[in-house]
Protein backbone atom coordinates (compact mmCIF):
# COMPACT_ATOMS: atom_id res chain seq x y z
CA UNK A 1 0.00 0.00 0.00
CA UNK A 2 1.32 3.55 -0.75
CA UNK A 3 1.51 5.94 2.39
CA UNK A 4 1.57 9.66 2.42
CA UNK A 5 5.25 9.11 2.67
CA UNK A 6 5.96 6.77 -0.53
CA UNK A 7 4.17 9.80 -2.76
CA UNK A 8 5.51 12.85 -1.17
CA UNK A 9 8.55 11.36 -1.61
CA UNK A 10 8.01 11.29 -5.58
CA UNK A 11 6.81 14.22 -5.52
CA UNK A 12 10.11 15.77 -3.90
CA UNK A 13 11.58 13.27 -6.77
CA UNK A 14 10.06 16.34 -9.70
CA UNK A 15 10.44 18.71 -7.39
CA UNK A 16 13.98 18.04 -7.96
CA UNK A 17 13.68 17.46 -11.72
CA UNK A 18 11.81 21.15 -11.56
CA UNK A 19 14.98 22.43 -9.38
CA UNK A 20 17.19 20.72 -11.85
CA UNK A 21 15.24 22.59 -15.00
CA UNK A 22 15.51 26.25 -13.17
CA UNK A 23 12.10 25.84 -12.71
CA UNK A 24 10.44 26.41 -8.76
CA UNK A 25 11.12 23.56 -7.10
CA UNK A 26 7.37 22.18 -7.16
CA UNK A 27 6.42 18.02 -7.70
CA UNK A 28 3.02 16.85 -7.88
CA UNK A 29 1.39 13.36 -7.74
CA UNK A 30 -2.12 12.16 -8.42
CA UNK A 31 -2.56 8.51 -6.53
CA UNK A 32 -5.94 6.30 -6.79
CA UNK A 33 -5.78 3.30 -4.37
CA UNK A 34 -1.92 1.84 -5.18
CA UNK A 35 -2.18 3.32 -8.78
CA UNK A 36 0.37 6.49 -9.28
CA UNK A 37 -2.00 8.15 -12.45
CA UNK A 38 0.51 11.25 -12.79
CA UNK A 39 3.86 12.82 -12.07
CA UNK A 40 4.59 16.22 -12.47
CA UNK A 41 6.97 18.93 -11.56
CA UNK A 42 6.44 22.73 -12.33
CA UNK A 43 7.13 23.65 -15.95
CA UNK A 44 5.73 27.60 -16.35
CA UNK A 45 9.26 28.66 -17.67
CA UNK A 46 10.06 26.19 -19.91
CA UNK A 47 6.88 25.59 -21.09
CA UNK A 48 5.87 29.40 -21.72
CA UNK A 49 2.58 28.79 -20.12
CA UNK A 50 1.59 30.51 -16.68
CA UNK A 51 -0.62 27.92 -15.91
CA UNK A 52 1.80 24.83 -15.78
CA UNK A 53 2.32 24.27 -12.50
CA UNK A 54 2.93 20.85 -10.94
CA UNK A 55 -0.45 20.36 -9.29
CA UNK A 56 -2.44 20.96 -13.38
CA UNK A 57 0.16 18.95 -15.32
CA UNK A 58 -0.63 16.20 -12.59
CA UNK A 59 -4.51 16.60 -12.69
CA UNK A 60 -4.59 16.64 -16.68
CA UNK A 61 -2.82 13.81 -17.07
CA UNK A 62 -4.30 12.06 -14.27
CA UNK A 63 -7.94 12.56 -16.22
CA UNK A 64 -6.54 11.14 -19.32
CA UNK A 65 -4.92 7.94 -17.72
CA UNK A 66 -8.67 7.71 -15.85
CA UNK A 67 -10.65 8.80 -19.29
CA UNK A 68 -12.30 11.10 -17.06
CA UNK A 69 -12.03 15.05 -16.08
CA UNK A 70 -13.27 13.88 -12.66
CA UNK A 71 -10.70 12.31 -10.14
CA UNK A 72 -13.60 11.64 -7.48
CA UNK A 73 -11.25 8.76 -5.32
CA UNK A 74 -7.94 9.90 -6.28
CA UNK A 75 -4.99 11.95 -3.99
CA UNK A 76 -3.12 14.60 -4.78
CA UNK A 77 0.23 14.94 -3.16
CA UNK A 78 1.74 17.93 -3.87
CA UNK A 79 5.17 19.63 -2.08
CA UNK A 80 3.69 23.28 -1.66
CA UNK A 81 0.38 23.87 -0.68
CA UNK A 82 -1.29 24.80 -3.75
CA UNK A 83 -2.34 27.94 -5.02
CA UNK A 84 -5.64 29.51 -6.25
CA UNK A 85 -5.69 28.26 -9.93
CA UNK A 86 -4.70 25.02 -8.77
CA UNK A 87 -7.48 24.42 -5.74
CA UNK A 88 -9.82 25.74 -8.43
CA UNK A 89 -8.96 22.54 -10.69
CA UNK A 90 -8.65 20.56 -7.41
CA UNK A 91 -12.56 21.15 -7.28
CA UNK A 92 -13.28 21.03 -10.61
CA UNK A 93 -11.86 17.17 -11.03
CA UNK A 94 -13.33 16.27 -7.50
CA UNK A 95 -10.40 15.27 -6.10
CA UNK A 96 -10.75 13.48 -2.62
CA UNK A 97 -7.47 14.31 -1.30
CA UNK A 98 -4.89 16.71 -1.31
CA UNK A 99 -1.77 16.60 0.70
CA UNK A 100 0.80 19.03 0.80
CA UNK A 101 3.95 19.31 2.17
CA UNK A 102 5.08 22.88 2.71
CA UNK A 103 2.87 25.86 3.24
CA UNK A 104 2.95 28.68 0.88
CA UNK A 105 2.55 32.27 3.04
CA UNK A 106 2.89 34.36 -0.48
CA UNK A 107 0.05 32.14 -2.50
CA UNK A 108 -1.37 29.25 -0.64
CA UNK A 109 -5.11 28.99 -1.04
CA UNK A 110 -5.85 25.65 1.30
CA UNK A 111 -4.72 27.51 4.71
CA UNK A 112 -2.33 30.33 4.00
CA UNK A 113 -4.14 32.76 2.24
CA UNK A 114 -7.13 31.42 1.36
CA UNK A 115 -9.11 28.36 2.53
CA UNK A 116 -10.84 27.87 -0.95
CA UNK A 117 -10.97 24.08 -0.13
CA UNK A 118 -12.70 24.66 2.98
CA UNK A 119 -15.25 27.08 1.89
CA UNK A 120 -19.15 25.70 2.76
CA UNK A 121 -20.59 27.12 -0.17
CA UNK A 122 -18.71 24.95 -2.34
CA UNK A 123 -21.00 21.68 -3.71
CA UNK A 124 -17.36 19.59 -3.49
CA UNK A 125 -15.40 18.88 -0.24
CA UNK A 126 -11.96 17.94 -0.38
CA UNK A 127 -10.31 16.10 2.61
CA UNK A 128 -6.63 17.90 3.13
CA UNK A 129 -3.60 16.75 4.78
CA UNK A 130 -0.71 19.23 5.06
CA UNK A 131 2.93 19.00 6.80
CA UNK A 132 4.31 15.49 4.80
CA UNK A 133 7.60 15.69 4.80
CA UNK A 134 7.48 19.30 4.90
CA UNK A 135 10.97 20.17 6.02
CA UNK A 136 12.59 18.15 3.25
CA UNK A 137 9.46 20.17 1.15
CA UNK A 138 10.31 23.78 2.67
CA UNK A 139 14.11 23.51 2.42
CA UNK A 140 14.34 22.65 -1.52
CA UNK A 141 12.57 25.68 -2.47
CA UNK A 142 14.33 27.87 0.38
CA UNK A 143 17.44 26.98 -1.25
CA UNK A 144 16.10 27.42 -5.29
CA UNK A 145 15.46 30.88 -3.48
CA UNK A 146 18.66 31.54 -1.95
CA UNK A 147 20.23 30.43 -5.11
CA UNK A 148 18.00 33.04 -7.15
CA UNK A 149 19.12 35.68 -4.77
CA UNK A 150 22.88 35.38 -5.21
CA UNK A 151 22.76 34.90 -8.41
CA UNK A 152 20.73 38.77 -8.48
CA UNK A 153 23.28 40.24 -6.64
CA UNK A 154 26.04 38.72 -8.43
CA UNK A 155 24.83 40.09 -11.86
CA UNK A 156 23.97 43.49 -9.88
CA UNK A 157 27.44 44.01 -8.38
Amino acid sequence: MLTDEDCMNMALEEARKAFGQDEVPVGAVVANGDQILAVAHNAPVSAGDATAHAEMIAIREACRVSGNYRLPAARLYVTLEPCLMCAGAILQARLARVVFGARDPKAGAVFSLYRVLHDSRLNHKVEVTEGILAQACGEILSRFFKEKRIEAASRNA
